[in-house]
């Protein structure tokens, strides 16, 4: 099983550091949740993880080795990324890009297979695009680009899965769909997901670890139950609310005090 580990990370874009000294540990066949205001480093602090950026001190360690160490091909093997704001080439269909997760599994002596035919219609029907194979990305709504993404991350099949809010651009029920996805992957397939997503009510239902991030350093970490009160919304968020027990799944839930109320007069 891949470990994936962030030690003293400090990682900048020429000005002070986004993430500041940033110790984490992401546990093995587990949900963790990064959440944290706009603008505190957690998609930084996830693109890190993925060495999509350079750190300017510190380190990230995939299966104990540093990963800048690595091949490409090497970290692609073991994790997938789905980053926040992907782009494809023009024309390119869903069933192309989803086999493009099929990348690292190649080689000079090593071309398309019967195995990689069924990764790419295994996640092809995960996230309900096999319908929208054949056509353009350009052509879909958002929430359908969404889903083929997440397909090609699928196609992968690594044991790492990191996603910067791989909920953006869906509706509600495609929202749980996904969430309900990634945790079958947990629960079934024993893979690890790391993912950003900004509704703190949904990562405490689906993550097994939260981790909190304020001014790029973990400000919590822990079982969502174990650490999230009025409190934390306060510090992390800057929210005053009030957090009570879900009564679907007894995961912590908050409910925000609005700061102002409206009136509307009658005429």
């Amino acid at each position: 099983m891949s470990s994936l580990e962030a030690r003293d990370l400090r990682v900048g874009y020429g000005g002070p550091d986004v993430v500041a000294g940033l110790d984490l540990v992401i546990r093995p066949e587990q949900i963790t949740a990064i959440v944290g205001a706009n603008g505190c480093g957690k998609s930084t602090l996830l693109r890190a993880l993925a060495r999509l950026i350079t750190p300017t001190g510190g380190s990230v360690l995939l299966d104990g080795q540093e990963i800048r160490t690595l091949s490409s091909k090497a970290v692609a093997k073991r994790l997938g990324l789905l980053p926040q704001s992907p782009t494809a080439p023009e024309n390119l269909t869903v069933e192309d890009l989803v086999a493009r997760g099929r990348y690292p599994h190649q080689g000079l002596f090593r071309q398309w297979s019967p195995t990689d035919e069924q990764a790419v219609e295994e996640a092809l029907a995960a996230t309900a695009t096999t319908d929208l194979r054949a056509r353009p990305l350009d052509e879909l709504s958002g929430g359908q680009r969404q889903r083929a993404w997440i397909a090609m991350a699928l196609a992968q099949q690594t044991e790492l899965l990191l996603l910067d809010e791989p909920t953006t651009y869906l509706d509600l029920a495609h929202q749980i769909d996904v969430l309900d996805l990634l945790d079958g992957l947990v629960a079934e397939r024993g893979r690890t997901v790391v993912m950003v997503l900004h509704d703190i009510n949904q990562a405490c239902r689906y993550a097994d670890q939260l981790v909190a991030v304020r001014d790029g350093r973990v400000h919590a970490a822990g079982a969502p139950g174990e650490i999230v009160d009025d409190r934390f919304i306060g510090d992390v968020f800057g929210l005053e609310a009030r957090v009570v027990e879900d009564p679907v799944t007894g995961t912590p839930l908050c409910l925000p005090i609005a700061q102002r109320r409206s009136t509307r007069c009658a005429s």
